[in-house]
């Protein structure tokens, strides 16, 4: 988009066409290609402008960009995402899908973000489902669904090249290929990122904690990733990827902490996957797709200590986290338009996974479990303000049996480019592996069982969310200003927690977890999200999200935790301007309350961030440069998940080039 030499009127030579190009349509809420003002849950969407402003260089980072979502980096590789609260460092509650493949782990139900073979140059757009859409996605759609698109080959042909270099030891090498003709298009891209997520001297702890000393931890990531358009006919198309990634993770914590030895300090990561797509246009009113995956990351970190200090009989205690997971998948998808007013969707899906990993359930078995969906989605307009939708996803997964996701909305118009939305919503979260089965156990050298950490749970429900909602989604087109507002209100039963289990004297640790139903967790709030492009030079959005968190629970860690795990007032803005001659500013500024992370994480206090970029744009022998700088966290050191997390100020430059 060119830069305008002054900040025109906002009214000034804007037609209805043009405001009509650029209402965003959403495909992920109801499988159906929809306006959001037409959708029947509240949708964020982040397209590839507002990634380039940003300055993100990690993905869950644009998740800031969000109402009601928290985001930090815990340890381990791991990232923590909470949404309206209930974040902890697996972040079970979300459906993450790239392309329509789920990314999220079977065994602990963790997103492996880092280990992703996805360039966050090569993401098109981001929608954001916020709220539970178990009616279309599935069991794991619980609290929302993230929707990672990708651009086609198509769309990225030619070469690029971009480079990153900060502080924090920030290093980044992308190099894409894109070529082919109107039949088959390809696209090649491979990368190398390096990241120090925290390194710092930890004084404040207290002494018994032994918690006191230094702290690091970074990563080095190498993926190469691939895909092929081919157009058979004019009617039917067939897509094909593939991802393979390497990572290499290096911690350490010099501390008084005598146990503190046992925690692996390096560790090695793989990750691949395989997907294939078949698209059919059978005629105006009927198409469908097939498409099959495969996917498998396998983890290795080892440690081990001379423990004899604390008591002879242990001796050198070893710990072993290889952990394997694979999932494969097929699914079939109709949409269909039986009348001008009437269509829908419908298919299925048949899902194996599997996990090995003979410390965190001791034993050498691969667990390995099927589960098979059935759904359908109805769109139907009565009258001309009138949109009535209703679906349904019938389940059965290998821990809980068969359940069954409906959801309901109606969507009125107002007046043009004004509508309510009424949403009720049923949801369900099936139990991991590690929830339902894991048995962790740390051994001697001659196998003997030295630490008994977790034990399997004595049967667990799916928890279930019942969700209501109200939405307003309004378009002042002279002004070019989007607006969307909800409110709602979430009641979850059979809540998921680790607990503390009968105590295992034998061990050095004598604590022991398990995992329980623990009871009922009451959310309720609002969130506003706008948007504002007043010319082609400024282009405003910003968030606002308040959430009351309650629960009924005898455990008294989640009774103090949950009504906090939520920060009660956050909000968020991304402004961008362009100034002309290629040149180009942006702002982001976040402000969160304080949270507590549940389980594993901390109390972090409230902060704010902010964030700046100075870019800019121009041609160099047949060349589209791009060169920017980018400053995060310009103000005061903040936590994040851990009070030991620190995220100071850093910057780094950023050089592109495509032809």
């Amino acid at each position: 988009m060119g830069a305008l030499a002054g900040v025109q009127p906002a009214w000034a030579a804007i037609t209805e066409s043009d405001f009509l190009d650029e209402l965003p349509v959403v495909l992920s809420v109801s499988r159906l290609s929809q306006p959001v003002s037409e959708a029947p849950a509240a949708v964020t969407i982040i397209d590839r402008e507002m990634i380039r402003a940003s300055g993100f260089r990690d993905i869950p980072d644009l998740l800031r960009l969000v109402p009601g979502f928290s985001v930090a980096y815990t340890r381990d590789n791991t990232w923590a995402a909470g949404y309206h609260g209930l974040g902890d460092a697996f972040s079970r509650r979300f459906q993450v899908l790239v392309d329509g493949r789920s990314i999220y782990s079977p065994h602990y139900g963790a997103v492996y973000w880092t280990d992703l073979p996805l360039s966050i140059d090569d993401i098109e757009r981001i929608e954001v489902v916020r709220g539970p859409n178990a009616a279309i996605h599935g069991a794991n759609a619980f609290a929302a669904v993230i929707n990672i698109i990708t651009k086609t080959a198509a769309q990225v042909q030619g070469e690029s090249v971009s480079l990153q270099f900060g502080e924090q030891d920030m290093r980044g090498f992308t190099v894409r290929h894109g070529g082919g003709d109107a039949a088959l298009r390809y696209r090649l891209t491979a990368s190398a990122q390096q990241r120090d997520r925290f390194e710092r001297d930890v004084t404040f702890k207290s002494t018994v904690s032994g918690d006191n000393g230094r702290y690091l931890e970074s990563s080095q990531t190498y993926f190469v990733n691939g895909r092929v358009d081919r157009q058979l006919s004019p009617d039917a198309d067939v897509m094909a990827q593939f991802g393979v990634s390497k990572g290499d993770w290096r911690a350490g914590r010099e501390v008084a902490n005598p146990l503190s030895v046992l925690e692996p300090t390096e560790q090695d990561s793989r990750a691949l996957y395989l997907q294939l797509a078949y698209h059919k246009v059978e005629s105006e009113r009927r198409e469908w797709r097939v498409q099959a995956y495969h996917s498998r990351n396998r983890f290795d970190a080892n440690a081990g200590a001379d423990l004899s200090a604390l008591d002879p009989a242990y001796g050198v205690v070893s710990v072993d986290q290889y952990l394997m997971q694979t999932r494969s998948n097929i699914e079939l998808q109709v949409n269909e338009q039986w009348r001008p007013n009437l269509r829908g969707v419908w298919g299925g899906e048949v899902r194996q996974e599997t996990v090995n990993s003979p410390q965190n359930y001791n034993s050498d078995k691969t667990r390995s479990g099927v589960l098979a969906r059935a759904f359908g989605n109805l769109e139907w307009r009565p009258g001309e303000r009138v949109l009535l939708q209703g679906g349904a996803m019938l389940e059965h997964h290998y821990f809980t049996g068969t359940d069954f996701s409906p959801r309901a909305a109606v969507n009125f118009t107002l007046t043009p480019g004004h509508v309510i939305r009424l949403g009720v919503s049923r949801a369900y979260r099936s139990p991991t592996f590690f929830e339902v089965e894991g048995n962790q156990i740390l051994s001697t050298e001659s196998g003997a069982q030295a630490d008994l950490v977790t034990v399997p749970s004595a049967g667990l429900a799916p928890e279930r969310v019942l969700s209501r909602e109200i939405g307003y989604v309004g378009y002042w087109r002279p002004l070019r200003l989007e607006l969307d507002m909800r409110l709602y209100r979430d009641h979850i039963d059979d809540f998921i927690g680790q607990i503390g289990a009968a105590p295992d004297t034998g061990s050095f640790r004598p604590k022991v977890f398990t995992f329980s139903n623990i009871g009922s967790v009451d959310t309720q709030g609002g969130e506003i999200q706008l948007r504002w492009r007043p010319s082609q030079a400024l282009e405003l959005g910003a968030h606002y999200a308040r959430v009351f968190s309650s629960t009924d629970t005898a455990d008294k860690n989640f009774k103090r935790d949950i009504p906090v795990s939520a920060p009660r007032n956050s909000w968020g803005m991304l402004a961008t301007y362009r100034m002309g001659n290629g040149w180009e500013s942006s702002l982001f500024a976040q402000r969160s309350d304080a949270q507590k992370w549940l389980t594993e994480g901390d109390v972090t206090e409230a902060f704010t961030r902010i964030n700046a970029r100075l870019a800019r744009r121009w041609n160099w022998q047949g060349r589209a440069v791009e060169a920017a700088v980018v400053g995060q966290n310009l103000g005061k050191d903040y936590q994040e998940f851990r009070d030991t997390n620190v995220f100071s100020r850093r910057v780094y430059g950023s050089l592109s080039l495509a032809w």
